[in-house]
């Protein structure tokens, strides 16, 4: 186990090393100036150019790379040029609201997808199954801007059930998680439906069959524990994107996660900000990730740390 921790963690920092490598590539080739941005329109050369080289701008690409690699094995995510904040105290400030979202969207997502994945299962090649998948196919394909605005017409506009956006109790989540829970929902749906097809086919659960075990208890017991497998990582995946803040999502309904604060950063090029909501993503992918990996052998005694 020690082997594989070693393995992992390596293989971890090379791809958090290579996302904060693409990531600082992209911003460098942007045609902005921060430091233009920083001084103001109206700024002179001059004062343009002392502010470049205090921020370190007047550095060639791996100077500054370099620079900024240091500080962030110190935990210093840089300043927001725009509102001169910590980027790390500003993101620190959404964490909680984004992984609220987090957990609303992936309950919603299990709660919706997986009965729905294990009734087309058993009902496989009749009217339900078909209208299972069609359904989950909706769902996954359906974008969730549109999808957004859609439930808060007909939920927060049309039937005042829930509030039309903002930032409060369980009456200001629900909307935003079920916009991304219907969306996941359909990804759900079709894995369970066709792991479980897959395992109701292997001679164990023929072997427990012909013992005698109830459908019920060969379904709960040996199958739904093996097709099980593939939804840990797809949660994993799912808490990696979400904390990485669903921008789309998060606009719509006027919720104060990462995705908005990348978004406000992106439209003013605030390159601090952006560059650390990605690094933060990545490393909480790689940790969910890792999460994943450990928990497999838990659920299924048969996969193995290697």
């Amino acid at each position: 186990m020690l082997s594989f921790l070693t393995s992992r963690l390596l293989q971890s920092l090379l791809v958090l090393l290579t996302a904060s490598l693409i990531t600082f590539t992209l911003v460098f080739l942007l045609p902005a100036d921060p430091a233009r941005m920083v001084a103001g329109p109206g700024a002179s050369v001059q004062t343009v150019n002392s502010i470049r080289h205090e921020m370190g701008l007047d550095k060639p690409f791996l100077g500054q790379y370099g620079a900024y690699l240091g500080r962030l094995v110190q935990g210093d995510l840089g300043r927001s040029y725009k509102q001169g904040s910590s980027v790390s105290s500003l993101m620190a400030s959404r964490i909680w609201p984004t992984l609220q979202l987090m957990l609303g969207a992936i309950a919603l997502e299990l709660l919706i997808g997986l009965p729905l994945g294990i009734w087309a299962a058993l009902q496989k090649g009749r009217w339900p199954d078909t209208f299972v998948m069609g359904l989950a196919f909706l769902g996954a394909a359906a974008p969730q801007f549109w999808l957004a605005l859609s439930l808060v017409y007909l939920l927060a506009y049309r039937f005042a059930l829930f509030p039309l956006g903002g930032y409060g109790g369980l009456s200001h989540l629900f909307l935003p998680a079920l916009t991304l829970g219907i969306g996941g929902a359909g990804w759900y749906a079709r894995m369970m439906r066709s792991q479980l097809l897959e395992v109701l086919n292997q001679d164990y659960i023929r072997t427990a069959r012909a013992k005698g075990q109830t459908a019920r208890l060969v379904l709960l017991r040996h199958a739904l524990r093996n097709a099980a497998l593939p939804i840990v990582t797809m949660i994993g995946l799912d808490i990696g994107t979400f904390m990485g803040g669903v921008v789309v999502v998060e606009s719509v309904f006027g919720w104060p996660g990462l995705g908005r604060l990348v978004w406000d950063a992106i439209r003013v090029i605030d390159i601090p900000i952006i560059v650390g909501v990605v690094i933060f993503s990545a490393v909480i992918i790689t940790l969910a990730n890792l999460l994943a990996d450990f928990v497999q052998p838990l659920i299924d005694p048969r996969v193995r740390y290697r």
